[in-house]
């Protein structure tokens, strides 16, 4: 269980900044650079749910990536080339990103099939998923170039990847009575 009395520990002012297993390393280091995307993450789909509705069905499951976002963080916060879970390692799961794909596939089944690239936009929800979407691009860009570095989990990588593709159909999903802002090639020539 994590407590925290107090929110600020002065250990961070010199530049550098702890991981799971004690190291330190520079704020700037790669492995940080991807946590710091996948909390900005976090935080936007926190405002999506916000735009979505607190109530709807579609705010639970982002609820529940928000959780699982938060345990990515502790796998990226945790050194080593083990990712399998145990009691001091947290660690995404293969099942956890099966659940997306479950979840993308039924929500992608309710949909017409594209016929345009679409634009970010639309309602409110949606465009809130779409800030999520590219930021979640930007995380996943993040921890590949950490794992050029470093051992990074596999699971970890392909959970931001598929939450990407999750993001993309739930802001088609949310423009559901609109329809898609469709890009519409050269208009403004």
């Amino acid at each position: 269980m994590v407590r925290l009395n107090r929110i600020y520990t002065r250990t961070g002012d010199a530049g550098d900044t702890g991981l799971v297993d004690g190291s330190r390393v520079a704020k700037d280091d790669a492995r940080l650079a991807a946590m710091g995307d996948v909390d900005e993450l976090n935080a936007a789909i926190g405002f999506a749910i916000i735009a979505l509705g607190a109530d709807s069905d579609r705010a639970g499951e982002l609820r529940r990536i928000q959780n699982d976002l938060f345990d990515l963080g502790a796998d990226l916060a945790t050194p080593g080339d083990d990712f399998a879970p145990g009691d001091m390692a947290l660690r995404i799961v293969p099942a956890q990103v099966s659940w997306l794909e479950t979840a993308l596939d039924a929500m992608n089944d309710t949909l017409p099939a594209l016929t345009s690239f679409i634009l970010p936009g639309g309602s409110a929800a949606a465009a809130a998923l779409h800030l999520a979407r590219t930021i979640c691009r930007r995380a996943e860009r993040a921890a590949v170039h950490a794992a050029r570095a470093m051992p990074i989990n596999p699971a970890a990588l392909a959970y931001l990847n598929r939450l990407s593709d999750y993001l993309f159909v739930a802001a088609r999903d949310a423009n559901r009575a609109a329809g898609d802002v469709l890009w519409v090639p050269g208009a403004s020539r």
